[in-house]
């Protein structure tokens, strides 16, 4: 399997910030990428230089065989790109809207509103099709954005942050549009903040912090560094904390995190509910009285405490890289949409 998505050293400064530090990524073809990390880890300026929408300042890309730099019209004619904001005409009808798209990609006029269509459809939004976009939802206009970057049926898709601020429902129906692509042999970089998201859709995944990789392979190798699962308990007494401690301890596949104000422990276990079960049984023996217990497995946000020591939440040095990006790249963004295609 050739890797259709290529990435060496990527570096990229906006002034005395650095969003990216050397960053290297391997997409093979046919599969999804989840690009995991905080706000302003590095991940859509990551995605804006592999879509040709900035340049690095070092490093090399290519997609599809292409590189980014050398050649980025031909990039683009290879590609869709679903960003952060929907890029969508909100005076134009939801329909108006996807069939400009094929218009540009010189679809054909027939070809352009049949694929449309199709698109509506898939999305669901039929119903809302021939309305004003400035009427639809923010999900709503989510998925038309998606839709658009589906327009030339692309076989390499980039999503940054997809499902950001759509609902449960909306967010499993997308999903499902993303699996029936991959199946059908689209390559696919996924950026999220959700280790469930990537859970459900990424076969390989890569964890950056301060634009550098930090960690990477598959959800279940990412979750074992950080114990699988995490056993969850409050007590009912102050009096408790020290015994309910020392009983997790032994149980623990890793550290005990205590939270003396609220009563909760916290401690990373592998071996689920059987390690539950024994933990309970101590504490029943100790007379440890406890008022809640459960079991959840890692967040992103264990997986970075694990692996960096702090969460997964944007430093003001990141936030301002990523806003200097969304600055500098939101009109050629629409740009690359509404023009570049026809050239």
């Amino acid at each position: 399997m050739s890797d259709v998505i290529k990435a060496s050293g990527l570096v990229k400064r906006y002034g005395t910030v650095t969003a990216l530090d050397g960053l290297d990524l391997v997409v093979p073809g046919g599969t999804v990428l989840g690009l995991l990390g905080p706000n302003g880890a590095g991940k859509t300026t990551a995605v804006r230089i592999l879509t040709t929408l900035l340049e690095p300042d070092s490093g090399t890309a290519e997609v599809a065989g292409i590189d980014v730099r050398s050649d980025p019209g031909a990039v683009r004619e290879r590609i869709g790109l679903s960003g952060q904001n929907a890029a969508v005409d909100e005076y134009l009808t939801g329909f108006e809207n996807l069939d400009m798209v094929g218009r540009l990609y010189k679809l054909g006029r027939g070809p352009a509103r049949e694929r449309s269509r199709q698109l509506l459809e898939i999305f669901s939004l039929s119903d809302d099709g021939d309305r004003p976009v400035k009427g639809y939802s923010g999900g709503m206009r989510r998925r038309l954005d998606l839709a658009a970057a589906l327009v030339a049926e692309p076989a390499v898709l980039f999503l940054d942050e997809p499902t950001s601020g759509l609902d449960p429902r909306s967010r499993t129906d997308l999903w499902g549009v993303i699996r029936t692509l991959v199946r059908e042999g689209t390559t696919l970089l996924l950026t999220t903040q959700y280790l469930e998201e990537a859970d459900q859709l990424a076969d390989d995944i890569v964890v950056i912090d301060h634009g550098r990789m930090i960690a990477h392979g598959t959800s279940d190798e990412l979750k074992a560094q950080v114990g699988g699962e995490r056993l969850e308990l409050v007590v009912g007494t102050t009096s408790d904390i020290q015994p309910a401690r020392s009983v997790l301890a032994d149980v623990a596949a890793g550290e005990v995190v205590v939270d003396e104000d609220g009563r909760r422990l916290t401690a990373p276990i592998s071996g689920g509910a059987d390690a539950l079960m024994t933990a309970l049984r101590r504490l029943d023996a100790d007379h440890v009285r406890v008022l809640d217990v459960g079991l959840r497995r890692p967040t992103l946000d264990d997986v970075f405490l694990t692996l960096t020591g702090h969460a997964a939440e944007a430093s003001d040095t990141d936030s301002e890289a990523d806003g200097s990006a969304k600055r500098d790249d939101d009109g050629r963004a629409k740009k690359r949409r509404t023009k570049e295609p026809v050239q």
